[in-house]
C-alpha cells in the first residue's frame, strides 16, 4: 500500500505563498525562434550606427542587450555605458500604416508571434541616448548641520541648484540650510505644530508648507520672510503639498494643492493666500497629492481609492478603486520635469517669462512623449503591501499590478528617464519595476530594518535609499548592486532627497540633523 503524502506545514504553505507571490510570469521564447537583423540609427541625426546590420538572436533581444550592443559597437568601456531607449516602426494591421512603436522587453511574443515584423527583413531601429550628463555617487558626509530641536520630516533640495534645501521638522519649524557651507540660512518660524511636508515652487521664488496645526505657509527663500497670512480652512493636519506645474500655471500667479487629513485637497491662490476650490470626495486622510501637467490632480487616501480630478474646474474625473488597504504614496512619470519646470543641468535660466514657460513646456513634452503620445503615469503604493501602474487619462483600469513586498509600501519614485520605477517598503528591501509595464526587475537588499525614502539621481543612473536602520545605501541601476554605503546618522533616516543638479544628497531624520552627502 502506497504511503499518503503528509500534508504541508505551516511553514511550507507561507514559503510555497511567498515564491508565488514573488514570481513574475515569465512568458518564454522558443529555442528555433531565429535571429533579427539588425540596423541602429541615432535617433536625432538619423545616421546609421556601426558598420551595416547586426544580427542578434531573438532570445537575446532585449532592450537591456541591445544597450550593451550598442555601446560596445561604439567602443565605451564599462564606465562610459550610456543607456539607452529604442523604438521601431511597426505596420498596424488595421490601417497599415507604420507606427513607432518602444522595443519590447519580449520581441518574440510582442511583434513577431503576431506577424507585426519578420525575422526575414532587416529591422531599423532608433536610439535615443537616455542621459545627457553623469553623476557621480555621494561618498561622504560634506557636513553635519545641528539646528533643529526636533525630528527632521520632510527635506526638500531647491529646483535651480544643490546651493540651497529646506527641511520641515517636528520643532514647529521649517529651515532653508546653505549646502555649501553648511549653515542655516533662514528659521520660518510661524507654525505651531510639527511641519510634516515642505514643497519648493518650481520657479525657485517660493517655498510651502504644510503643518499638523492645519494651516498651509508660503515663504520666501531669499529673505526667509512669510508671504501673505496663513492659509486656513483645513480642519486637521495638511499632509501633501503640490505645486501648480509651470507650464501651465497663469502667469505670475502659481496655484498650490494642499492634502489633509481632513479628507479634503484644497486649491489656493498663493498670491492672496485665498481657497479657489476644495476637492472632496474622499472618505478619510488624503495621504497624498500631485499635480500633473496634463490639467489632472491625482490624489490618494486612506480610504483605499485614488481619486483623478480636473485642475481647471476641480471635477471628479475618475475614482481608481483596487487597493485593499490605505494608499501612502502617488509618484508620476513626470514628477521630475514638473519639479524642476525651466531648470536643467546647465543652470542656464531663459531670459523672459515667456521663454521660461516655453522651455518648461518642451521639458515636460519630451518626458510625457510615448509613441508620438502625450502619456503621464500614476504609480501607487499602498499598506496593502502592492503597487498599481495606471494611465489615468485612458480610464480607471490598471496596467498593471505589482506584487512582491512583505509588508507596506512606503514610498515610490518614477526614474527621472521615466523608465523604470522604485518601491521602497517596510520589508527592508527596496524594488524595481520596468515603468511601462509594471513588470519585477529586481530586489535591492542590503538594510536591515524598514526601507522610509528613495530618490534616484537625476541622470537615472543611481538611486539612494534611507532607512530605520540609520544609514543611507546609493545603488547602480545597471549592475543593481550595492555602490556606496553611507553610515553617519545616529538614528532612523525619515527623509532624503537627490539636487536635481545631480551634486549633492540631502537626509534627515529622528537625529535633529541635516547631513548633506557629496561625492
Amino acid at each position: 500500500m502506497a504511503t499518503a503524502v503528509p500534508p504541508p506545514s505551516k511553514r511550507q504553505r507561507t514559503d510555497a505563498a511567498n515564491k508565488a507571490r514573488e514570481q513574475q510570469d515569465v512568458e518564454e521564447i522558443p529555442a528555433d525562434a531565429g535571429s533579427l537583423r539588425l540596423q541602429f540609427f541615432d535617433e536625432t541625426t538619423g545616421l546609421p550606427i556601426g558598420q551595416g546590420p547586426v544580427i542578434v538572436p531573438v532570445a537575446d533581444a532585449n532592450p537591456k542587450n541591445l544597450e550593451l550592443l550598442l555601446n560596445t559597437l561604439q567602443g565605451h568601456d564599462s564606465t562610459e555605458f550610456i543607456p539607452y531607449r529604442f523604438t521601431l516602426p511597426v505596420t498596424d494591421k488595421k490601417n497599415a500604416e507604420p507606427v513607432i512603436t518602444a522595443f519590447p522587453t519580449n520581441i518574440w511574443n510582442a511583434l513577431i508571434r503576431p506577424g507585426l515584423i519578420s525575422t526575414e527583413e532587416v529591422q531599423s531601429i532608433s536610439a535615443a541616448p537616455q542621459a545627457v550628463f553623469r553623476v557621480q555617487a555621494v561618498s561622504r558626509c560634506a557636513s553635519t548641520i545641528p539646528g533643529h530641536g526636533e525630528a527632521i520630516l520632510a527635506i526638500q533640495f531647491s529646483p535651480k541648484s544643490s546651493s540651497r534645501m529646506v527641511s520641515g521638522s517636528g520643532d514647529n519649524t521649517a529651515r532653508i540650510w546653505d549646502c555649501d557651507t553648511g549653515t542655516a540660512v533662514h528659521t520660518l518660524r510661524g507654525h505651531t505644530s510639527w511641519v510634516l511636508a515642505v514643497s519648493w515652487s518650481p520657479d525657485d521664488e517660493r517655498i510651502a508648507t504644510g503643518s499638523m496645526d492645519n494651516t498651509v505657509r508660503i515663504w520666501d527663500p531669499k529673505t526667509g520672510k512669510q508671504i501673505g497670512s496663513p492659509m486656513t480652512g483645513h480642519r486637521k493636519w495638511a499632509t501633501s503639498l503640490a505645486w501648480e506645474p509651470y507650464h501651465v500655471q497663469k502667469l505670475g500667479e502659481p496655484r498650490l494643492a494642499s492634502a489633509s487629513k481632513d479628507a479634503t485637497v484644497r486649491i489656493w491662490s498663493t498670491n492672496q493666500q485665498k481657497i479657489e476650490m476644495v476637492l472632496s470626495g474622499h472618505k478619510s486622510c488624503v495621504s497624498c497629492v500631485k499635480w500633473g501637467g496634463v490639467g489632472l490632480i491625482y490624489t490618494g487616501s486612506h480610504d483605499k481609492t485614488i481619486k483623478v480630478w480636473s485642475a481647471r474646474d476641480g471635477i471628479l474625473l475618475h475614482s481608481l478603486n483596487s487597493h485593499a488597504h490605505w494608499i501612502n504614496h502617488l509618484a508620476l512619470s513626470t514628477d521630475f520635469v514638473i519639479r524642476t519646470a525651466y531648470h536643467d543641468h546647465t543652470g542656464k535660466v531663459p531670459d523672459s517669462e515667456e521663454a521660461k514657460v516655453a522651455k518648461a513646456n518642451e521639458r515636460f513634452l519630451k518626458a510625457a512623449t510615448i509613441q508620438g503620445k502625450v502619456v503621464e503615469r500614476l504609480v501607487s503604493a499602498s499598506d496593502d503591501f502592492t503597487m498599481y501602474l495606471w494611465e489615468p487619462a485612458n480610464g480607471t483600469k490598471p496596467i498593471a499590478r505589482m506584487l512582491g513586498h512583505q509588508k507596506q509600501v512606503n514610498h515610490v519614485t518614477f526614474s527621472p528617464d521615466s523608465l523604470s520605477i522604485a518601491s521602497s517598503s517596510f520589508d527592508n528591501h527596496t524594488k524595481l519595476w520596468n515603468a511601462r509595464d509594471g513588470k519585477f526587475i529586481n530586489t535591492l537588499r542590503g538594510h536591515v530594518a524598514p526601507v522610509y525614502q528613495c530618490a534616484f539621481s537625476p541622470d537615472s543612473r543611481l538611486l539612494v535609499t534611507g532607512s530605520k536602520d540609520t544609514t543611507l545605501k546609493v545603488w547602480d541601476m545597471r549592475t543593481h548592486k550595492l555602490s556606496v554605503d553611507l553610515p553617519g546618522h545616529m538614528d532612523e533616516v525619515y527623509a532624503v532627497d537627490w539636487s536635481p543638479d545631480g551634486q549633492k544628497v540631502g537626509s534627515g531624520g529622528k537625529d535633529k540633523a541635516v547631513r548633506v552627502w557629496r561625492h
